[in-house]
């Protein structure tokens, strides 16, 4: 028989009557702490990358720049000193002839290359393109620069932008070709049969079906192609002489006062024409055809 205070008794916490309150209380505690560690890390990051490009649109108007971020004295005066400088708006146009030349090498080679890799099958075909990609990622510019010296002067190119730009084209054909395969592998086959019924060659498939279907990754390699140009510092660094012939990167390295110091002026309002080229290429390209590593149409 069951007593009345037995039957009034509450049952003990266990897992068929939930967590208890105190555990509650962890949970949400734990949940608030997760969240809070997580905006604070977000906000650090947000900071580290903001701070420079903060400093990269102030410090060119501000009329004593400094390492520092600081409400900016508005000037114009620090572009005044970049167009005095002999060389510096000629570099930024080497720059632009040595990145777009690149730019359609590599397009034009990687594109052939890659159809051609994705419509013939060739023995050892997949491991040839994870070679070139492993290759070109372990012999990097630092360690290919004597060799590539060496063949430059052999070739009597040197002191000569095709020598940078053949070199340049050369080490982003690999990841190139790569990516654009892909591209490639899911362009339909019916497309092209359909033109060949028609009497079209390669060339006018590769031309008029294949490419309007690729574009996006075209695009994609097209700004990267000259993004990698454009900052490079090493190449032209070595295979140029003539100061009328070096491209930007290069040029910015010689910024420097009389007694040694860098010349912030000179810089900052040099970094911001520097880098508004990429980044209006990187919109216009993003707004009309979209950036995508990986190929197909839309159903």
């Amino acid at each position: 028989m069951t007593t009345a205070t037995e039957s009034t008794t509450p049952a003990a916490p266990g897992p068929e009557n939930g967590p208890s309150p105190h555990e509650q209380s962890m949970a949400f505690v734990r949940t608030a702490l997760g969240r809070i560690g997580r905006f604070v890390f977000i906000g650090f990051v947000i900071v580290f990358f903001a701070l420079p490009v903060l400093w990269l649109v102030s410090a060119p108007f501000d009329r004593a720049p400094a390492l520092r971020l600081s409400v900016p004295e508005f000037t114009l005066d620090n572009f005044d000193v970049l167009l005095d400088n002999p060389f510096a708006m000629q570099s930024l146009g080497n720059s632009l002839i040595i990145s777009l030349s690149t730019m359609a090498i590599v397009l034009v080679l990687a594109s052939l290359a890659s159809y051609a890799l994705s419509r013939v099958r060739v023995p050892g075909r997949d491991m040839l393109l994870y070679s070139l990609l492993l290759l070109s990622s372990i012999v990097t510019g630092t360690a290919a620069m004597v060799p590539t010296f060496v063949l430059i002067t052999e070739l009597n190119l040197i002191d000569t932008q095709l020598a940078v730009v053949l070199v340049m084209a050369g080490g982003l054909l690999p990841a190139a070709i790569f990516i654009l395969k892909d591209f490639m592998d899911n362009t339909p086959r019916s497309y092209e049969e359909s033109a060949r019924v028609y009497g079209a060659s390669s060339l006018q498939i590769l031309r008029h079906v294949v490419v309007p279907i690729a574009r996006p990754g075209l695009a994609t390699i097209a700004v990267w192609s000259v993004v990698q140009v454009w900052g490079n510092f090493l190449v032209p660094f070595i295979l140029l002489r003539t100061p009328d012939k070096l491209p930007a990167a290069v040029v910015m390295f010689t910024f420097y006062t009389e007694g040694g110091q860098p010349n912030l002026a000179l810089i900052s309002a040099f970094s911001l024409l520097f880098s508004v080229p990429v980044v209006l290429l990187y919109l216009f390209v993003n707004r009309r055809y979209g950036f995508r590593f990986y190929g197909g149409i839309k159903s």
